[in-house]
């Protein structure tokens, strides 16, 4: 028998993708499945970043980059960051990825050891936990209420902190609540890490996916955090595997010396057409895109509690809904089976997201149109 490491059994399981493949094999039979389930924009890339594409694969730029990635693009990434999230940022500082996966892969391996910690909330994105266990330290999960708008709070992190915690974790907006940390918490927290001379990594992933306030990186804060983010979900471009990471300078050099090795270097066809994403056109796309995220949000929201799904925090960016489902008498599961079978509509139980709230929350993707949206609703109403 073939042996496998340890992290296999340590490694959660994605239960969002199980739930994809089940809704795969309804629709295989003939029934009409609405996705509310995987994390995916129903739009695409826009036309001048696909013409991009067509050109830079005609001009024969298919080769390797640097592992770092193409400078125009680390360049393009860093006006951004002033013009849009008021942070400065040296270009030589933004590392391109293979996804904000790749990025989170290399910040675990850069800087965890084994033995060490890392404190995440609960809820969380349930593959960060696995980065940290394939850098053979340790997440440590700690439950977040309501009324800290499930995220980690300076005050739970002085109180988990121990002599092997490495740093934090966090997400701002998160993935599974779309809920954002108060910039005045944000400063605490950063405080409490520096003051143990820990690290925070910031997943800003979601980060122009905001609607209710303007969106400002954490960096505008402190420059030296990691801060990771991604060209799939505010860009459209899920496939396209391309991402980023800003870092202090002097992590720079480490995380080259693991890229060159592990991925020798992002998607090069997907970088030079990256670089058209922040063009005026495509800007202008992109902005269109975000309000209509926020009046499929607004949509869902009211009906949902009409239904007795409760939303015990308000979503102030992502895509994603956190709801509670506990007065239906059943488990989130029972819930997720009952809506996939008899409602046809794929929903993720909380099981995926950490224990804490597990029996009792989903999360619902609102990346699907406004009309099959109105088909949803039409559909709960007729089984609850």
């Amino acid at each position: 028998m073939t042996r496998f490491a340890h992290r296999i059994d340590q490694a959660l399981t994605f239960h969002a993708m199980e739930v994809t493949k089940a809704a795969q094999q309804l629709r295989e039979q003939g029934r009409d499945i609405i996705s509310l389930g995987i994390g995916e924009p129903d739009f695409t890339a826009p036309p001048i970043v696909v013409d991009t594409l067509a050109r830079a694969a005609q001009a024969g730029l298919s080769g390797y980059s640097p592992a770092l990635g193409i400078m125009p693009l680390r360049t393009a990434i860093a006006d951004y960051y002033k013009s849009h999230w008021g942070a400065e940022i040296d270009p030589q500082q933004v590392i391109v990825t293979a996804g904000a996966s790749g990025a989170l892969s290399l910040a675990c391996m850069t800087l965890l050891n084994p033995g060490d910690e890392i404190l995440m909330p609960d809820p969380a994105y349930p593959a960060n936990s696995n980065f940290i266990v394939c850098a053979g330290a340790t997440p440590r999960l700690v439950p977040c209420t309501a009324q800290e708008r499930f995220q980690l709070s300076a005050d739970k992190i002085a109180t988990h902190w121990t002599d092997k915690t490495r740093g934090v974790l966090i997400a701002s907006p998160s993935n599974p609540t779309g809920t954002s940390i108060e910039r005045e918490e944000l400063v605490r927290i950063i405080q409490t890490v520096r003051e143990r001379g820990g690290v925070v990594i910031m997943d800003e992933i979601y980060l122009g996916l905001c609607y209710d306030r303007v969106p400002r990186s954490a960096l505008t804060l402190d420059p030296e955090i990691v801060v990771i983010n991604s060209f799939s979900k505010y860009f459209n471009m899920t496939g396209w595997r391309l991402g980023w990471m800003v870092v202090p300078a002097n992590m720079v050099e480490p995380v080259e010396k693991l890229a060159a090795s592990l991925s020798i270097c992002p998607p090069t066809l997907a970088q030079h057409a990256a670089i058209s994403c922040f063009t005026e056109e495509a800007l202008a796309i992109y902005e269109n895109r975000r309000l209509a995220f926020m009046e499929r949000r607004d949509f869902l929201l009211p009906r949902f509690e009409k239904l007795g799904i409760h939303v015990p925090v308000k979503p102030d960016g992502a895509f994603y809904i956190y709801a509670d489902i506990s007065q239906h008498g059943m488990s989130s599961d029972q819930f997720a089976h009952k809506l996939l079978h008899e409602a046809g509509v794929a929903v993720v139980p909380g099981l995926d997201f950490g224990p804490a709230y597990a029996d009792k929350m989903i999360r619902v993707s609102y990346a699907t149109a406004l009309d099959r949206l109105h088909e949803v609703i039409e559909r709960l109403q007729k089984i609850l």
